[in-house]
């Protein structure tokens, strides 16, 4: 439907990655309907509760740790620009995430807010290329097993 392609890491994992490929508004059509899915799954959840009751959509972008410098900028006033102009709720992890070169970025708010910041983000990123070679994050299955609602093991 949008243009990009996806694909989504092993569902072993307790985290999964969704990759998205192709032309940029193809990307943004694509994430934003990614988006618009997860709140309907948060909104669906709680059914009884009002809009201003509800938890923000949060996801995890990954990216090259070699282009966070040019996300957060001089001072952090990249970083705070885009805060303010689109109102998410962005943080930019510290450490690389494990055996990778990649950091995460948490990014919370209103489906709006998130669409318009991963713009930006990507803006920024398109206009610096990473650096060197990218070691990619690959999640580890878990180990424990993981417990469903309704008590099922798997």
């Amino acid at each position: 439907q949008s243009g990009a392609r996806i694909n989504i890491s092993e569902g072993n994992c307790p985290e999964r990655i969704i990759t998205l490929a192709g032309p940029t508004n193809a990307i943004f059509k694509a994430f934003a309907m990614i988006i618009d899915k997860l709140e309907e799954d948060i909104s669906s959840s709680m059914t009884n509760s009002t809009a201003a009751s509800r938890p923000p959509v949060t996801l995890r972008l990954v990216v090259p740790a070699s282009q966070c410098g040019s996300l957060i900028g001089k001072g952090g006033c990249k970083i705070k620009e885009i805060r303010e102009s689109t109102g998410a709720q962005v943080q930019v992890a510290g450490d690389m995430l494990p055996n990778s070169t990649e950091r995460a970025i948490t990014i919370a708010g209103i489906p709006q807010s998130i669409i318009e910041c991963v713009k930006q983000i990507c803006v920024v990123m398109l206009e610096s290329p990473p650096k060197g070679v990218t070691i990619p994050y690959r999640p580890k299955p878990s180990s424990s097993p993981v417990i469903f609602a309704g008590g099922q093991v798997r």
